[in-house]
């Protein structure tokens, strides 16, 4: 129909955008009357939204408009219904428990909160009871959709399934396959296979990437730097799922390291793969300097 919304409105189906489509399929035409919808919160002008809002007239496009506005309505109300049952769901779960009743937690203004998110339901709050009092929203990274996918594929008891973080991660398809042969280490890939955990935790990692001056953006940041943003997305996902394994399984809250405590447990970890290559050819701690250890 020559309307160019898209232009001028970065979501056309927003507050803006919404009500120039259903005016529009009501049957006006003209650019100013449409522009005067705008929202005070659309950067653009109204004279420049009404330029990009000259209509051809054609009747054959304003019936599949019509019928595609219609359609949208329904499916938003279909998502209405579903976040409505959602709601009944998480609270029959959490009042059956006087314990997870209780639990209290204020909300954090700095989660940004999607327009997809399920209405009138505090995910926060909810999720925090859910799971006994563990802060999920603590993890950087994550959102509600990624504490919603945790509750519908896990519940509040299944990782308890998984004796280690590794079956966890392996469980996940996280974990890389090593093919050996001859104690030489051939290749290691992530095998292939998802489900919609591993899904959330790869767009939450993708997340992190974007983040500065926090613990698993500078992991991100490590390994994007020497092997590509798609590896770092695949080893932060996998850190993501040993966090949550830590958190869920031994009940403890997210404390991530300082740079402090991360370079000591690097230095820690360098010692322990001295000491294993030393055992490896069959030497002795003492005939080697003690200097090469502690450094």
């Amino acid at each position: 129909m020559n309307f160019r919304l898209d232009v001028v409105v970065n979501d056309i189906v927003g507050l803006t955008g919404l009500l120039i489509i259903e005016a529009i399929c009501k049957g006006e035409t003209d650019a100013n009357n449409l522009a005067a919808l705008r929202h005070d919160n659309c950067r653009k002008s109204e004279e420049e939204i009404a330029k990009a809002l000259q209509s051809n007239g054609r009747k054959d496009y304003l019936f599949a408009l019509q019928q595609e506005y219609a359609q949208y309505q329904y499916i938003q109300a279909l998502i209405a219904e579903c976040d409505k049952t959602l709601e009944g769901m998480l609270n029959e779960w959490v009042d059956s428990d006087d314990t997870k009743k209780s639990l209290f937690i204020e909300s954090k203004v700095h989660k940004k909160v999607n327009k997809n998110t399920p209405k009138n339901i505090d995910l926060n709050l909810k999720a925090y009871q859910f799971f006994d009092g563990l802060d999920l929203y603590a993890i950087e990274g994550f959102s509600h959709g990624t504490v919603l996918t945790l509750m519908s594929e896990l519940g509040s008891e299944g990782i308890k399934k998984f004796p280690t973080a590794q079956h966890f991660a392996s469980w996940l398809r996280l974990s890389p396959n090593n093919k050996i042969s001859g104690g030489k280490v051939l290749h290691s890939r992530t095998p292939k296979g998802s489900n919609r955990l591993k899904i959330a935790l790869r767009q939450a990692a993708n997340v992190i990437g974007r983040l500065r001056d926090t613990h698993l953006s500078n992991f991100f940041n490590r390994i994007a730097f020497r092997n590509g943003r798609s590896s770092a997305i695949s080893a932060t996902a996998r850190k993501l799922a040993v966090i949550l394994w830590k958190m869920l399984f031994n009940h403890q809250q997210y404390n991530p390291p300082s740079i402090y405590e991360y370079l000591d447990q690097k230095r820690k970890r360098k010692v322990r793969e001295l000491q294993k290559q030393i055992a490896k050819l069959d030497a002795k701690i003492n005939n080697v300097k003690p200097s090469l250890i502690t450094n």
